[in-house]
Protein backbone atom coordinates (compact mmCIF):
# COMPACT_ATOMS: atom_id res chain seq x y z
CA UNK A 1 0.00 0.00 0.00
CA UNK A 2 1.13 3.27 -0.70
CA UNK A 3 -2.19 5.21 1.04
CA UNK A 4 0.16 7.43 3.43
CA UNK A 5 2.65 10.04 3.53
CA UNK A 6 2.76 12.06 0.49
CA UNK A 7 0.17 9.88 -1.16
CA UNK A 8 -2.60 10.75 1.13
CA UNK A 9 -1.92 14.46 -0.04
CA UNK A 10 -2.49 13.88 -3.58
CA UNK A 11 -5.30 11.44 -2.93
CA UNK A 12 -6.63 13.83 -1.44
CA UNK A 13 -6.50 16.94 -3.91
CA UNK A 14 -9.63 17.50 -5.76
CA UNK A 15 -12.04 15.20 -4.17
CA UNK A 16 -12.63 17.43 -1.63
CA UNK A 17 -15.28 19.26 -3.90
CA UNK A 18 -17.29 15.80 -3.68
CA UNK A 19 -18.60 15.54 -0.42
CA UNK A 20 -21.79 16.49 -1.81
CA UNK A 21 -21.92 14.44 -4.64
CA UNK A 22 -23.05 11.24 -5.54
CA UNK A 23 -26.06 9.28 -7.08
CA UNK A 24 -29.48 10.52 -7.18
CA UNK A 25 -31.74 8.09 -5.33
CA UNK A 26 -35.38 8.35 -3.41
CA UNK A 27 -35.20 9.33 -0.14
CA UNK A 28 -32.32 11.86 -1.39
CA UNK A 29 -32.22 15.25 1.17
CA UNK A 30 -32.79 17.86 -1.56
CA UNK A 31 -33.99 21.21 0.82
CA UNK A 32 -33.60 24.88 0.38
CA UNK A 33 -32.09 26.08 3.51
CA UNK A 34 -34.48 29.00 3.29
CA UNK A 35 -30.55 31.54 3.14
CA UNK A 36 -30.01 30.52 -0.76
CA UNK A 37 -28.35 27.16 -0.52
CA UNK A 38 -29.73 24.05 -1.88
CA UNK A 39 -28.47 20.74 -1.10
CA UNK A 40 -29.04 17.40 -2.76
CA UNK A 41 -27.36 14.97 -0.32
CA UNK A 42 -27.10 10.92 -0.79
CA UNK A 43 -25.96 8.04 1.02
CA UNK A 44 -24.19 7.07 -2.74
CA UNK A 45 -20.77 7.48 -2.22
CA UNK A 46 -19.08 9.91 -4.91
CA UNK A 47 -16.43 8.01 -7.68
CA UNK A 48 -13.88 9.67 -8.79
CA UNK A 49 -9.87 9.33 -9.83
CA UNK A 50 -7.20 11.07 -7.45
CA UNK A 51 -4.77 13.31 -8.79
CA UNK A 52 -1.62 11.65 -10.26
CA UNK A 53 -3.22 8.14 -10.43
CA UNK A 54 -5.73 8.32 -13.45
CA UNK A 55 -2.26 7.49 -15.45
CA UNK A 56 1.00 5.23 -15.71
CA UNK A 57 3.85 5.14 -17.38
CA UNK A 58 6.10 1.77 -17.90
CA UNK A 59 10.20 2.34 -18.63
CA UNK A 60 12.13 0.09 -20.30
CA UNK A 61 14.93 -0.01 -18.62
CA UNK A 62 12.54 0.43 -15.16
CA UNK A 63 15.48 2.61 -13.72
CA UNK A 64 14.99 5.12 -15.98
CA UNK A 65 12.96 7.91 -16.43
CA UNK A 66 13.80 9.06 -20.15
CA UNK A 67 11.83 9.97 -22.80
CA UNK A 68 13.51 7.07 -25.11
CA UNK A 69 12.60 4.41 -22.55
CA UNK A 70 8.97 4.88 -22.07
CA UNK A 71 7.67 1.72 -23.15
CA UNK A 72 3.44 1.69 -22.39
CA UNK A 73 1.70 4.82 -21.36
CA UNK A 74 -2.10 3.94 -19.89
CA UNK A 75 -4.72 6.05 -18.58
CA UNK A 76 -8.16 5.56 -17.46
CA UNK A 77 -11.57 7.61 -18.70
CA UNK A 78 -14.87 7.14 -19.23
CA UNK A 79 -15.71 6.25 -15.52
CA UNK A 80 -19.01 5.89 -15.12
CA UNK A 81 -20.72 4.86 -11.56
CA UNK A 82 -24.13 2.68 -10.47
CA UNK A 83 -25.59 2.21 -6.83
CA UNK A 84 -27.28 0.83 -4.69
CA UNK A 85 -28.71 2.44 -1.84
CA UNK A 86 -31.71 0.47 -0.19
CA UNK A 87 -31.02 -1.91 2.12
CA UNK A 88 -28.49 -1.46 5.49
CA UNK A 89 -25.40 -1.84 3.20
CA UNK A 90 -25.48 0.33 0.23
CA UNK A 91 -23.39 -0.57 -3.03
CA UNK A 92 -21.76 1.34 -5.29
CA UNK A 93 -20.16 0.39 -8.42
CA UNK A 94 -17.86 2.20 -10.70
CA UNK A 95 -16.67 0.77 -14.22
CA UNK A 96 -13.71 2.52 -16.38
CA UNK A 97 -11.88 1.73 -19.24
CA UNK A 98 -8.16 2.02 -19.61
CA UNK A 99 -6.81 2.97 -23.09
CA UNK A 100 -2.96 2.63 -23.65
CA UNK A 101 0.10 3.23 -26.26
CA UNK A 102 3.12 1.25 -26.45
CA UNK A 103 6.14 2.43 -28.21
CA UNK A 104 7.15 -0.75 -30.33
CA UNK A 105 4.28 -2.05 -32.36
CA UNK A 106 6.35 -5.66 -33.24
CA UNK A 107 4.55 -8.79 -32.02
CA UNK A 108 1.45 -9.76 -30.15
CA UNK A 109 1.97 -8.71 -26.37
CA UNK A 110 -0.32 -8.42 -23.12
CA UNK A 111 0.11 -6.18 -20.49
CA UNK A 112 -1.38 -5.98 -17.33
CA UNK A 113 -1.46 -3.14 -14.85
CA UNK A 114 -2.62 -3.33 -11.16
CA UNK A 115 -5.47 -0.43 -10.33
CA UNK A 116 -6.89 -0.06 -6.77
CA UNK A 117 -10.08 1.09 -5.50
CA UNK A 118 -10.43 3.07 -1.70
CA UNK A 119 -13.20 3.96 0.42
CA UNK A 120 -12.48 7.05 1.89
CA UNK A 121 -14.58 8.69 4.99
CA UNK A 122 -14.81 12.55 5.62
CA UNK A 123 -12.29 12.92 3.23
CA UNK A 124 -9.49 11.59 4.87
CA UNK A 125 -9.95 8.03 6.83
CA UNK A 126 -9.32 4.63 4.47
CA UNK A 127 -11.44 2.66 5.62
CA UNK A 128 -11.19 0.19 2.70
CA UNK A 129 -9.14 -0.57 -0.51
CA UNK A 130 -8.52 -3.76 -2.60
CA UNK A 131 -5.77 -4.14 -5.34
CA UNK A 132 -7.14 -5.32 -8.88
CA UNK A 133 -5.53 -6.17 -12.26
CA UNK A 134 -6.75 -4.90 -15.67
CA UNK A 135 -5.28 -6.99 -18.92
CA UNK A 136 -4.15 -5.40 -22.07
CA UNK A 137 -3.78 -7.21 -25.31
CA UNK A 138 -1.99 -5.65 -28.38
CA UNK A 139 -2.06 -7.01 -31.81
CA UNK A 140 0.85 -7.10 -33.51
CA UNK A 141 1.82 -4.15 -35.63
CA UNK A 142 -0.91 -2.10 -33.34
CA UNK A 143 0.42 0.40 -31.15
CA UNK A 144 -3.17 0.81 -29.28
CA UNK A 145 -4.92 -1.67 -26.92
CA UNK A 146 -8.04 -0.99 -24.56
CA UNK A 147 -9.98 -2.63 -21.57
CA UNK A 148 -12.43 -2.14 -19.23
CA UNK A 149 -12.64 -2.90 -15.51
CA UNK A 150 -14.90 -2.40 -12.64
CA UNK A 151 -14.74 -1.77 -8.75
CA UNK A 152 -17.15 -2.15 -6.02
CA UNK A 153 -17.83 -0.90 -2.64
CA UNK A 154 -20.16 -1.40 0.41
CA UNK A 155 -21.12 1.68 3.12
CA UNK A 156 -23.12 0.47 6.28
CA UNK A 157 -26.56 2.67 4.98
CA UNK A 158 -26.50 4.03 8.82
CA UNK A 159 -23.12 5.75 9.08
CA UNK A 160 -23.87 7.34 5.67
CA UNK A 161 -27.11 9.20 7.14
CA UNK A 162 -26.93 12.05 8.48
CA UNK A 163 -28.40 12.61 12.42
CA UNK A 164 -31.75 13.41 12.60
CA UNK A 165 -30.68 16.41 14.90
CA UNK A 166 -28.50 17.76 11.97
CA UNK A 167 -31.10 17.65 9.28
CA UNK A 168 -33.46 19.61 11.12
CA UNK A 169 -30.80 22.29 11.60
CA UNK A 170 -30.13 22.67 7.61
CA UNK A 171 -33.62 22.28 7.17
CA UNK A 172 -35.80 24.41 9.56
CA UNK A 173 -37.15 27.65 8.18
CA UNK A 174 -35.56 30.60 8.84
CA UNK A 175 -37.99 33.80 9.25
CA UNK A 176 -36.58 37.23 8.65
CA UNK A 177 -35.78 38.57 11.91
CA UNK A 178 -34.55 35.31 13.26
CA UNK A 179 -30.95 35.45 14.79
CA UNK A 180 -29.78 32.95 12.29
CA UNK A 181 -31.77 33.91 9.22
CA UNK A 182 -28.77 35.06 7.23
CA UNK A 183 -26.45 32.53 8.31
CA UNK A 184 -25.17 29.27 6.48
CA UNK A 185 -26.24 26.42 8.36
CA UNK A 186 -23.38 24.39 6.64
CA UNK A 187 -21.04 26.92 7.75
CA UNK A 188 -22.27 25.29 11.36
CA UNK A 189 -18.88 23.28 12.60
CA UNK A 190 -21.45 20.79 14.05
CA UNK A 191 -23.15 20.40 10.81
CA UNK A 192 -19.96 19.93 8.86
CA UNK A 193 -18.61 17.58 11.05
CA UNK A 194 -21.90 15.72 10.77
CA UNK A 195 -21.59 15.79 7.00
CA UNK A 196 -17.88 14.65 7.02
CA UNK A 197 -18.48 11.86 9.14
CA UNK A 198 -21.33 10.69 6.55
CA UNK A 199 -19.75 11.03 3.40
CA UNK A 200 -17.93 8.33 1.46
CA UNK A 201 -16.58 8.28 -1.80
CA UNK A 202 -15.24 5.36 -3.68
CA UNK A 203 -11.52 6.27 -5.37
CA UNK A 204 -10.11 4.87 -8.26
CA UNK A 205 -6.92 5.15 -9.51
CA UNK A 206 -3.55 2.71 -11.15
CA UNK A 207 -1.80 0.80 -8.04
CA UNK A 208 1.66 3.18 -8.58
CA UNK A 209 4.67 2.61 -7.47
CA UNK A 210 6.70 5.44 -5.40
CA UNK A 211 8.88 6.54 -8.49
CA UNK A 212 5.74 6.30 -10.81
CA UNK A 213 3.84 8.66 -8.45
CA UNK A 214 6.99 10.99 -8.47
CA UNK A 215 6.91 11.05 -12.03
CA UNK A 216 3.20 11.87 -12.46
CA UNK A 217 3.42 14.07 -9.93
CA UNK A 218 6.72 16.39 -11.29
CA UNK A 219 6.64 16.05 -14.73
Amino acid sequence: MILNGRFNKFLLTGVTALALAGCAKEGALDVSTGVGVNVTRTGCPAVAVPDYTGDITVFNPASSTDASAIDVVANITNVRSTCNSEGARIYSEATFDVYALRSNAQGARTVTLPYFSTVVRGGTAVVAKRVSEVTLTFADGEYRASSSAKAGSYVDAAAARLPEEIVEKITRRRKPGDPDAALDPLADPEVRAAMARSTFELLVGFQLTPAQLEYNATR
